[in-house]
């Protein structure tokens, strides 16, 4: 409940950082890896496949919440039996190199039928960045009638830098940053930018009206696990960096 509860204020405040482990990962040894380093660096949550077995193994690595990804609803109720605390609808990006899509129809189903098998449970959507900008509003609206908690926006699979370092790093985030921007404007559930999000980008994704930000192939690509914490600790700076200029702004 504690850790819910920090959640919240982390949500409220635009400082949360949730590490993904990856939607389709279920070495246990490698999001393990994820999950600690998530934990030591000072994550807000972590993201795990929704699979009953690896619910368990994590839970007794971690005191941070534990949110589960899927796009099968029925996979939700086990993960959330072995203690899961959070879901996601989501992630779609392990599927889109397979040639599928996720139109918004199938996506406000997918969310209508979860929110039904577990009402209760804090339900996270993330919109298709397959959809034009002013359909992802209109779907994010829709989502939110539907029952999600907490809408996640996404696009590094669209994006193509052009440039290498900080430009090449901000290119990338444009498309999922410029969804925050819109969609927090049009609903008053908190939105999580995710995909594509560096500690460059994370303090511009919380600036255009994110209230946190969803990290995965920055960490959990990385093979050494010092690095991994090194990693998330930077983005924690980097999130921690644009309340403490608020407060400098106010201050002044």
């Amino acid at each position: 409940m504690m850790a819910e509860s920090r959640l919240k204020t982390a949500l409220k405040s635009g400082q949360a950082l949730k590490v993904i482990s990856g939607l389709t990962n279920f070495d246990t040894n490698k999001v393990a890896a994820t999950v600690r380093a998530a934990t030591l660096g000072g994550a807000t949550y972590v993201d795990i496949a929704a699979d009953p077995n690896l619910v368990y193994a994590i839970r007794n690595l971690t005191y941070l919440p534990i949110c589960v990804s899927a796009i099968e609803p029925s996979k939700f109720v086990p993960a959330v039996e072995a203690g899961a605390d959070l879901i996601e609808i989501g992630n779609y990006e392990a599927f889109y190199e397979q040639g599928m899509r996720f139109e918004a129809e199938e996506v406000l189903q997918l969310t209508q039928k979860t929110h039904n098998l577990l009402p209760n449970i804090t339900l996270s959507v993330t919109v298709p960045h397959i959809l034009e900008l002013d359909h992802q509003v209109q779907l994010a609206i829709e989502l939110v009638k539907a029952g999600a908690d907490i809408i996640q926006t996404e696009g590094a699979v669209s994006s193509k830098p052009l440039h290498p370092g900080t430009l090449g790093l901000i290119e990338k985030a444009a498309p999922t940053i410029a969804a925050a921007y819109e969609i927090s404007r049009a609903v008053s559930i908190p939105v999580l930018c995710a995909s594509g999000i560096s500690n460059v980008t994370a303090p511009l994704a919380i600036a255009a009206g994110a209230a946190g930000v969803g990290v995965g192939s920055a960490i959990n690509r990385l093979n050494d696990e010092v690095a991994m914490v090194a990693a998330v600790r930077s983005l924690v700076e980097a999130l921690a960096s644009v309340t403490n200029a608020q407060i400098d702004f106010i201050s002044v």
